[in-house]
Protein backbone atom coordinates (compact mmCIF):
# COMPACT_ATOMS: atom_id res chain seq x y z
CA UNK A 1 0.00 0.00 0.00
CA UNK A 2 1.34 3.48 -0.88
CA UNK A 3 1.83 6.39 1.32
CA UNK A 4 -0.91 8.18 0.04
CA UNK A 5 -3.23 5.23 0.03
CA UNK A 6 -2.60 4.75 3.76
CA UNK A 7 -2.82 8.50 4.64
CA UNK A 8 -6.28 8.42 2.99
CA UNK A 9 -7.72 5.24 5.13
CA UNK A 10 -5.89 7.54 8.38
CA UNK A 11 -8.68 10.54 7.14
CA UNK A 12 -11.59 8.38 6.28
CA UNK A 13 -11.19 6.38 10.06
CA UNK A 14 -10.40 9.68 11.74
CA UNK A 15 -13.41 10.81 10.12
CA UNK A 16 -15.75 8.15 10.99
CA UNK A 17 -14.32 6.61 14.39
CA UNK A 18 -13.30 8.84 17.43
CA UNK A 19 -9.67 7.83 17.91
CA UNK A 20 -7.99 8.37 21.23
CA UNK A 21 -4.17 7.17 20.86
CA UNK A 22 -2.10 5.74 17.83
CA UNK A 23 -2.68 2.55 18.79
CA UNK A 24 -5.95 2.66 18.69
CA UNK A 25 -5.51 3.91 15.22
CA UNK A 26 -3.23 1.26 14.39
CA UNK A 27 -5.52 -1.00 15.23
CA UNK A 28 -8.19 0.21 13.49
CA UNK A 29 -5.74 0.61 10.53
CA UNK A 30 -5.19 -3.58 10.93
CA UNK A 31 -8.96 -4.13 10.93
CA UNK A 32 -9.50 -2.53 6.77
CA UNK A 33 -6.41 -5.15 5.64
CA UNK A 34 -3.82 -2.04 6.77
CA UNK A 35 -0.33 -2.94 7.70
CA UNK A 36 1.80 0.08 9.74
CA UNK A 37 4.25 0.74 12.33
CA UNK A 38 3.20 2.94 15.20
CA UNK A 39 6.38 5.35 14.02
CA UNK A 40 4.68 5.38 10.15
CA UNK A 41 1.29 6.52 11.82
CA UNK A 42 3.27 9.41 13.57
CA UNK A 43 4.84 10.86 11.34
CA UNK A 44 1.30 10.13 8.81
CA UNK A 45 -0.78 12.62 11.79
CA UNK A 46 1.71 14.90 11.40
CA UNK A 47 1.60 14.96 7.72
CA UNK A 48 -1.43 15.16 7.63
CA UNK A 49 -2.22 17.87 10.06
CA UNK A 50 -4.11 16.17 12.58
CA UNK A 51 -4.33 17.01 16.03
CA UNK A 52 -4.80 15.23 19.62
CA UNK A 53 -7.62 16.76 20.94
CA UNK A 54 -9.85 15.71 23.88
CA UNK A 55 -12.23 14.31 21.12
CA UNK A 56 -9.66 12.71 19.67
CA UNK A 57 -7.38 12.89 16.65
CA UNK A 58 -8.77 15.90 14.41
CA UNK A 59 -7.71 17.87 11.23
CA UNK A 60 -6.49 21.02 11.14
CA UNK A 61 -5.78 23.01 8.06
CA UNK A 62 -2.27 23.46 6.60
CA UNK A 63 -3.14 26.95 5.75
CA UNK A 64 -4.08 28.55 9.38
CA UNK A 65 -6.90 28.02 11.35
CA UNK A 66 -8.17 30.67 13.51
CA UNK A 67 -10.63 27.72 15.16
CA UNK A 68 -8.06 25.59 15.91
CA UNK A 69 -5.98 27.61 18.33
CA UNK A 70 -9.01 28.50 20.83
CA UNK A 71 -10.26 24.79 21.18
CA UNK A 72 -6.34 23.39 21.66
CA UNK A 73 -5.87 26.12 24.24
CA UNK A 74 -8.88 25.61 26.32
CA UNK A 75 -8.45 21.75 26.27
CA UNK A 76 -4.80 21.55 27.23
CA UNK A 77 -3.24 25.19 28.01
CA UNK A 78 -2.44 24.93 31.81
CA UNK A 79 -0.30 28.06 31.73
CA UNK A 80 2.08 30.76 29.49
CA UNK A 81 4.79 32.82 31.58
CA UNK A 82 6.53 35.31 29.83
CA UNK A 83 10.48 34.82 30.32
CA UNK A 84 12.63 38.10 28.35
CA UNK A 85 11.61 37.59 24.45
CA UNK A 86 10.15 33.64 24.88
CA UNK A 87 7.09 32.32 26.41
CA UNK A 88 6.95 29.30 28.19
CA UNK A 89 3.67 27.40 27.83
CA UNK A 90 2.86 24.47 30.02
CA UNK A 91 0.12 22.05 28.55
CA UNK A 92 -1.28 18.95 29.96
CA UNK A 93 0.70 15.80 29.33
CA UNK A 94 1.09 14.89 25.50
CA UNK A 95 -0.64 17.82 24.31
CA UNK A 96 2.28 20.73 23.82
CA UNK A 97 3.40 19.34 20.23
CA UNK A 98 -1.26 20.16 19.16
CA UNK A 99 -1.18 23.26 20.90
CA UNK A 100 2.38 24.33 19.32
CA UNK A 101 1.30 22.92 15.64
CA UNK A 102 -1.84 25.16 16.06
CA UNK A 103 -0.26 28.51 17.25
CA UNK A 104 2.13 27.58 14.31
CA UNK A 105 -0.73 27.61 11.99
CA UNK A 106 -2.19 31.02 12.86
CA UNK A 107 1.38 33.30 11.66
CA UNK A 108 1.25 35.36 14.77
CA UNK A 109 3.27 38.32 14.01
CA UNK A 110 4.67 38.39 17.29
CA UNK A 111 5.72 34.79 17.21
CA UNK A 112 9.20 33.62 15.87
CA UNK A 113 8.51 29.92 16.28
CA UNK A 114 8.07 27.27 18.71
CA UNK A 115 9.79 24.14 20.29
CA UNK A 116 7.54 21.31 21.61
CA UNK A 117 8.29 18.57 23.97
CA UNK A 118 5.76 16.60 25.81
CA UNK A 119 3.92 19.34 28.52
CA UNK A 120 6.12 22.19 27.58
CA UNK A 121 6.51 24.38 24.63
CA UNK A 122 8.94 27.26 24.13
CA UNK A 123 7.29 30.18 22.36
CA UNK A 124 9.94 32.59 20.73
CA UNK A 125 9.13 36.36 20.42
CA UNK A 126 10.94 39.14 18.65
CA UNK A 127 11.51 41.39 21.98
CA UNK A 128 10.22 41.18 25.59
CA UNK A 129 6.73 43.18 25.11
CA UNK A 130 5.93 40.92 22.60
CA UNK A 131 6.25 38.15 24.75
CA UNK A 132 4.13 39.56 27.15
CA UNK A 133 1.48 40.02 24.63
CA UNK A 134 1.86 36.55 23.48
CA UNK A 135 1.38 35.03 26.70
CA UNK A 136 -1.54 37.31 27.64
CA UNK A 137 -3.11 36.22 24.70
CA UNK A 138 -2.86 32.91 24.85
CA UNK A 139 -4.48 33.09 28.80
CA UNK A 140 -7.06 34.96 27.18
CA UNK A 141 -8.14 32.09 24.78
CA UNK A 142 -8.06 30.23 27.88
CA UNK A 143 -10.70 31.85 28.98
Amino acid sequence: MTKANRQARILDLIRAHDVYTQNELLDHLKAVGVEATQVTVSRDLHDLGLVKTIDGYREMSNTGSSRALPIVIREFLLEAKPAQNLIVVKTTPGNAMSVARALDLEEWNDVVGTVAGDDTILVVAADALKADAVAQKLMRLRS
